[in-house]
């Protein structure tokens, strides 16, 4: 950690030239170490970083306490490419701890460097081709470079050579070349040197590229070639020649070609030998019709070229056999089919392809096979077959075969040659399978082995269960299906049938439950079929009888009630049993009260042997003691019917019990023993619950509702539509008399209504709608409140302006014309009458003024008073 001066030269500046070889030395200097160190160092000099960063630069030990920096050649130092300057940081440390860290600059000098060339030359030497005849030209451009970048100078050797080179480094012919008198190959030396001196060579080798300038010709004299056919490809058929006459001295490079569109040749390009390339087959389309095949071959040396026709011929060879389509044959014959039946004419299904007719001929020999004692092959010719025998398939001597096989051989009748098209072709003949199956006739008829059978089965078996098996057979040759059915008479009352047969192995089955007491025996039809002929057979099925029925006892339910002190040995109410049993006699009956006796109070008299049984008190009671407590007994009585059995029959044989309930009742002290019955109460109780899953009746229900009540008020707005369109306002006669109201008189009008009450207003409103819609007046007294129709016969008063007079409570006064005068009604009404007179008709365009409105109002109101009716301001006409 303590830095002191350890390197000694350091820090300092060095050069190095460029491109310096690994190891050479750039700088040294020595390092110095205290005394304690013993001359020692911890960590040797070292280049602990670099700028710029470079691996070019290690320290090597000279010895001791001497370094030196070198280079290490990777990279290569250029001056050109790379920094011209380093500082390399060298790090010592001694053992005592110091370090010492100084710089080193190294700066990278030129030097002056070789050119080099670039592209192909700089590694390779390149090979110029130039065609004879070519005119002078340039044929290539050397690429060299300098790494100062100065300028260079190209020079070329030898001097003789008909070639020169440019300052820019392109290369010319200075002729045309001949291949046949000129050298075909010429090396020249390129020189290239920078101003300095140094230079570098590279060789260029020029090749002089001969042209043909002749055709080349045939030299094979034949035409046409004949050759059989199904030769294997490869095979050649002939050997074509030609020669070039630029080509004497040296071999010929002629390329030979087939020109025609032809799939079943090929040639050598380089030989000229024709061969087989695919299978021919002459028997084939399209070579069955067209057997000379035609070629054109060309041999050609460049851009010149020759051609030639040539034939093949293709022979036809016995290369197929015979062949059958189908190879084999199934027929039917009935059985005992007349002999000299004609089967089959094999000639017709086979067929030689060969093209020469000598080479399609053929014939049938051979007949052999299993029943080949039955049949014969009419001719050889003609392949024809026929029945010679008779078959009887239920003939013990018939061996009982169904099919026979028979075998017929096919051969060519020319000597054959199928090594070439069939090479694992070990026999050269065709054979025939003819396959004759002898179809059963149905002769017999199936037989029982009984004419009847008679089966005895429990009333107890249980349903499905198998009772017995009918068994039939048949002559007939093979053994045919046999079917079983019922025909009649398996059928019952309640039953359509309660037997079943099993179709194929004959077996008898109950399908309902079988009751001796009903019925003790069924018969019944059996079938058996071979599904054309059939016959019948009888079944007798006897129902052995079998305790089975349980007794039934009435009443089998009762309620009781008996006093407390009731007398021992009693009839309890005179209550009995009476007991039947369809299968048991009525002294086989055994009567015990199974559960609820408590203390043994009650038996039941007689005990066995009778069919009807009393219920007797046994006990008296005792519940003053405690040792009765239970009041309610409820008593399960059992009857079986074994008395009639002895203890070792009891235990083979069936036991059927019935049951009776009985409820009986103690009363403490009664007054009067009341005997129930039996009854019972039906309760029916219905509930809806809301499921889930019905979500849509609710939806449904609702969205029907809105809907409906949309269309009704749909409907509604119609209908008043078409109340106003066809039903417009009744206007009262003198109409066209009448004015608007002028807008200065709505203000004292509106005060008004407002000063009435709310009723009134609203029969106002009501008034007016209705004078609106029918066009009848509405009258109202408001001090009586008096209502009625205005009469249509009533004269209507023409009204153009109207001002309405202050009640007598309203406080408020209104502007008019004058104030009215404090006559009597009488004399109001005189004066009201005239100026209503003298304002009814007013003259032609002439309007009422305000004063005239409001004293003809004010008449109007007066002798509507004097009528006991007060016609509302709001009610005039408009």
């Amino acid at each position: 950690g303590r830095r002191t001066q350890l390197l000694k030269g350091l820090p300092a500046t060095s050069t190095v030239e460029e491109n310096s070889a690994a190891g050479v030395s750039v700088y040294s200097f020595t390092v110095t170490v205290s005394p304690l160190a013993s001359e020692s160092l911890a960590i040797l000099p070292t280049i602990v970083n670099s700028n710029p960063l470079t691996e070019a630069f290690d320290i090597e030990s000279k010895g001791g306490l001497e370094f030196g920096v070198i280079t290490t050649g990777n990279p290569v130092l250029d001056y050109e490419t790379m920094p011209k300057s380093f500082d390399l940081q060298i790090f010592v440390e001694d053992t005592t701890g110091r370090t010492d860290l100084n710089i080193l600059t190294i700066q990278v000098t030129d030097k002056n460097e070789h050119p080099v060339f670039r592209g192909n030359m700089a590694f390779q030497t390149v090979t110029i081709y130039v065609l004879e005849g070519t005119p002078p030209e340039r044929i290539y451009q050397v690429d060299a470079a300098d790494p100062e970048n100065a300028k260079l100078k190209y020079s070329l050797l030898p001097a003789t050579v008909p070639f020169s080179i440019r300052e820019s480094g392109a290369i010319f012919s200075t002729k045309t070349f001949d291949y046949e008198k000129d050298p075909h190959w010429y090396f020249l030396n390129i020189t290239v040197t920078d101003p300095n001196g140094l230079n570098s060579t590279k060789t260029v080798n020029i090749n002089i590229i001969n042209i043909d300038d002749e055709s080349p010709y045939f030299t094979t004299k034949q035409r046409i070639y004949r050759i059989p056919e199904e030769q294997s490809p490869g095979t050649i058929v002939a050997n074509i020649t030609a020669k070039d006459p630029d080509d004497e001295d040296s071999p010929s490079r002629l390329f030979y070609s087939i020109q025609s569109p032809d799939r079943y040749f090929s040639i050598n390009p380089g030989t000229g030998a024709l061969q087989v390339s695919r299978r021919m087959d002459r028997d084939a389309l399209p070579l069955r019709l067209h057997p000379n095949i035609s070629l054109t071959v060309r041999v050609e040396d460049g851009p010149s070229s020759s051609e030639m026709q040539i034939t093949v011929i293709l022979d036809d060879v016995n290369d197929n056999p015979p062949e059958c389509n189908p190879s084999a044959f199934r027929k039917e014959a009935n059985e005992n089919t007349t002999p000299g039946t004609f089967f089959i004419d094999l000639r017709n299904y086979c067929k030689d392809i060969d093209v020469d007719p000598s080479n399609n001929q053929f014939s049938f020999t051979g007949l052999s096979g299993f029943g080949n004692n039955n049949f014969v092959l009419d001719s050889t010719v003609s392949g024809r077959i026929v029945m010679t025998g008779t078959v009887d398939l239920e003939d013990p001597a018939n061996p009982g075969v169904e099919v026979y096989t028979l075998t017929v051989r096919v051969q060519d009748s020319a000597h054959p040659n199928y090594s070439s098209k069939y090479p694992f072709y070990i026999s050269f003949d065709n054979i025939i399978h003819i396959y004759i199956r002898i179809k059963p006739v149905n002769e017999f008829l199936p037989v029982f082995h009984n004419l009847s059978y008679v089966f005895s089965v429990s009333e107890i078996t249980k349903v499905g269960s198998s009772i017995g098996r009918v068994h039939a057979t048949d002559k007939d040759w093979p053994p045919t299906a046999i079917t079983y059915s019922i025909v009649a008479g398996s059928g019952t009352r309640d039953y359509t049938s309660i037997f079943w047969i099993s179709p194929t192995k004959g077996d008898v089955r109950i399908l309902a439950r079988l009751d001796y007491e009903t019925t003790q025996k069924h018969i019944f039809t059996v079938q058996a079929s071979d599904q054309e002929k059939s016959t019948t057979a009888s079944v007798t099925v006897n129902v052995l009888e079998v305790n089975d029925e349980e007794p039934v006892c009435s009443p089998n339910f009762f309620s009781l009630q008996i006093p407390v002190n009731l007398a021992v040995g009693t009839n309890i109410n005179g209550f009995r049993i009476e007991c039947q049993d369809r299968d048991s006699d009525p002294r086989s009956f055994r009567y015990f009260i199974k559960e609820g006796n408590e203390n043994n109070h009650f038996i039941f008299s007689p005990s066995a042997g009778s069919n009807i049984s009393r219920l007797i008190l046994a006990s008296g009671f005792d519940y003053e003691s405690g040792l009765d407590t239970n009041w309610v007994y409820s008593l399960c009585v059992h009857i079986t019917d074994d008395n009639l059995l002895s203890a070792r029959d009891k235990i083979t044989h069936l036991i059927k019990t019935g049951t009776v309930a009985l409820t009986i009742r103690v009363i403490p002290n009664p007054t009067t023993a009341t005997t129930t019955t039996p009854g019972f109460t039906v309760v029916t109780k219905e509930e809806n619950l809301y499921s889930g899953s019905a979500w849509y009746v609710p939806f449904t229900i609702t969205l029907g509702s809105l809907l409906l009540l949309g269309l009704l008020g749909y409907l509604g707005l119609l209908l008043l539509a078409w109340l106003c369109t066809h039903c417009p306002p009744r206007h009262p006669p003198n109409s066209s008399e009448f004015q608007v109201l002028h807008i200065s008189h709505f203000n004292p009008m509106l005060r008004t209504v407002m000063s009435l009450s709310t009723k009134a207003r609203m029969i106002l409103i009501c008034c007016l709608f209705i004078l609106q819609v029918t066009g009848r007046i509405y009258e109202f007294n408001s001090r009586s409140g008096a209502r009625r129709w205005k009469k249509s016969n009533e004269p209507l008063q023409p009204v153009l302006g109207m001002q309405v007079m202050p009640s007598a409570n309203s406080g408020q006064g209104m502007d008019r014309a004058e104030a009215p005068s404090k006559k009597e009604p009488s004399e109001k009404r005189k004066e009201l009458t005239q100026a209503t007179k003298t304002a009814a008709k007013p003259s032609a365009g002439q309007l009422e003024t305000p004063g005239q409105a409001g004293l003809r109002l004010q008449k109007k109101k007066e002798e509507s008073e004097d009528a006991g009716l007060s016609l509302p301001a709001s009610l005039g006409r408009n």
